[in-house]
C-alpha cells in the first residue's frame, strides 16, 4: 500500500517508520527544509514541497496513493491537504490529525476527512477507559458523525455475562469487532461467551451508543 504523509515532524516521521515496518511504501512531504531529516527514516521517500499546492501533490503522485495522512501541526494545512486529496485525486482513505480541539467540528466528510484523530480526545478517552468499568467510552470517530469506535469493560453484574456473543441482540448499526481478555485480542465468533472484565470494542453509530450502553451495563 502506498501512503503519503503531509507533515514530516515528529508525528509524521513516527507514523512513517511504523508503516514502513509493516511493509508499506511511504512518502513524506514538508515545506520546511529543517523537517527533511532523511537519516531519521531512510527507507521513506522525501519531498521538500508545499503539500497545499497542486503542483506538489502532482509531483508526489497522489493519484496512485491509497492513503493520505495529513499530520502537520497546522489544522488549516491538514484540512486543505485532506480536501485536495479527496476531491482532486480521489484518494480512497484520508486520515487527518486534529491539533486543536476547537477545530474538531471541521474535520468531517465535507473536508474530505475519512478518519479524524484528535490527540487530546484520544488521551482523554484512554484515561476514562483506564478508570471506568461499565461506562461506554468513545475512542475514535470514523467519518464524522457516522460511526465511532467505542469501548466498554463488562462489570461483574452485566446481564450479558455468560451469554454467547451470537445470542446477544446487539443494536442495529453496531458491531462487536474485538474482545480484549487477559492480554489477548480475540476476534469474536458467535459461540464466544462474554466474561466479566472483558473489554469489548464496537463500531457503532452515535445514535445507538446509549442503547448499547444500557444493554451491556444498565445503571
Amino acid at each position: 500500500m502506498r501512503v503519503t504523509i503531509a507533515g514530516a515532524g515528529a508525528v509524521g516521521r513516527s507514523i512513517a517508520a511504523e508503516l514502513l515496518e509493516n511493509g508499506h511504501e511511504v512518502l513524506l512531504i514538508d515545506i520546511d527544509p529543517k523537517a527533511i531529516k532523511i537519516d531519521s527514516v531512510p527507507r521513506a521517500e522525501w519531498l521538500l514541497a508545499d503539500a497545499c499546492e497542486i503542483s506538489a501533490l502532482d509531483e508526489a503522485g497522489l493519484n496512485a496513493c491509497h492513503v493520505v495522512i495529513a499530520a502537520s501541526g497546522d489544522d488549516k494545512v491538514n484540512l486543505v491537504v485532506s480536501l485536495l486529496a479527496k476531491t482532486e485525486y480521489g484518494v480512497p482513505r484520508v486520515v487527518a490529525r486534529i491539533n486543536h480541539p476547537k477545530n474538531e467540528w471541521l474535520f468531517n466528510e465535507s473536508w474530505g476527512v475519512d478518519v479524524a484523530v484528535s490527540t487530546p480526545r484520544l488521551i482523554s478517552a484512554l484515561v476514562e477507559e483506564a478508570v471506568s468499568v461499565g461506562d461506554l467510552v468513545r475512542l475514535m470517530t470514523f467519518r464524522q458523525g457516522q460511526a465511532n469506535l467505542v469501548e466498554l469493560t463488562l462489570p461483574e453484574d452485566a446481564p450479558v455475562v455468560g451469554q454467547r456473543a451470537g445470542s446477544v441482540p446487539w443494536p442495529t448499526d453496531s458491531a462487536l469487532v474485538a474482545i480484549l481478555r487477559e492480554g489477548r485480542v480475540l476476534v469474536p465468533s458467535a459461540d464466544d461467551p462474554l466474561e466479566a472484565g472483558d473489554e469489548l470494542l464496537f463500531v457503532a453509530s452515535q445514535e445507538v451508543e446509549e442503547e448499547l450502553s444500557q444493554l451491556l451495563a444498565p445503571h
